[in-house]
């Protein structure tokens, strides 16, 4: 009956990575600039022959193999574990993240209103994958596991320490794209609004929408 509950709290993590995916091509798509955790690997995209969701995924064991360095001398078994353990979800996560650049190829908007319409839904729908992805707390993605390790390691806290991780990321973007390009990709008016509204748009979810009683309906193993 236990194993039972932690795979379905594992199943609902997936369905958050999901949600989470959709989020961040439904941003893509919209052409007015990608995420900063997606900026990265959405500029080596544009770049080079592999798609999106191969980059993400070469980023995320990336992030992994840093994450293990941080922990080689202060971290547990169990930080250990929960390192690793993000490797087969971050293989997951990108193939949700092709699959979904699939089966949006035809998905142009036709003016600026209707990129921005397409933004704001993305951003709502990243959100709700966001909140699907901490309620079952049984696994954390490679970018927010990074900042966790990181942070404890330079004795900082989690927040400050993630401005700055965004921060380095969006100047990585600036770099490459000059590097290949000589323009900058990836980073529009949409990447800030969407920096901007996510944190407010997970809060409120979180906290009037998708509260505690409501999942507990849907998903009766996060009790």
């Amino acid at each position: 009956m236990q194993m039972k509950k932690i795979l379905e709290k594992y199943l609902v993590f997936v369905v958050g990575l999901y949600f989470l995916a959709v989020g961040i091509v439904l941003i893509v798509r919209s052409a007015l600039g990608t995420t900063p955790i997606s900026s990265v690997n959405y500029v080596l995209s544009l770049n080079t022959p592999l798609t999106l969701g191969t980059w993400t995924f070469i980023v995320n064991i990336l992030l992994i193999i840093g994450q293990l360095w941080l922990v080689r001398k202060v971290g547990c078994r169990q930080d250990v574990i929960e390192i690793l353990l993000q490797i087969p979800f971050s293989f997951i996560f990108s193939a949700f993240i092709d699959f979904n650049m699939i089966i949006t190829t035809g998905l142009h908007p036709n003016d600026y209103l209707m990129s921005l319409a397409l933004l704001i839904i993305g951003c709502v729908i990243q959100s709700i994958g966001v909140v699907l992805e901490i309620k079952p707390r049984v696994a954390m993605m490679s970018a927010e596991g990074f900042v966790k390790y990181a942070s404890r390691y330079c004795n900082k806290e989690f927040g400050k320490f993630k401005v700055y991780f965004d921060i380095t990321l969006v100047s990585l973007v600036v770099v490459i794209s000059l590097m290949f390009t000589r323009r900058i990709e990836g980073i529009r008016e949409g990447s800030f609004i969407a920096a901007c509204i996510t944190g407010y748009i997970v809060t409120f979810l979180n906290q009037k929408i998708m509260t505690r009683k409501m999942l507990h309906r849907l998903f009766p193993v996060l009790r």
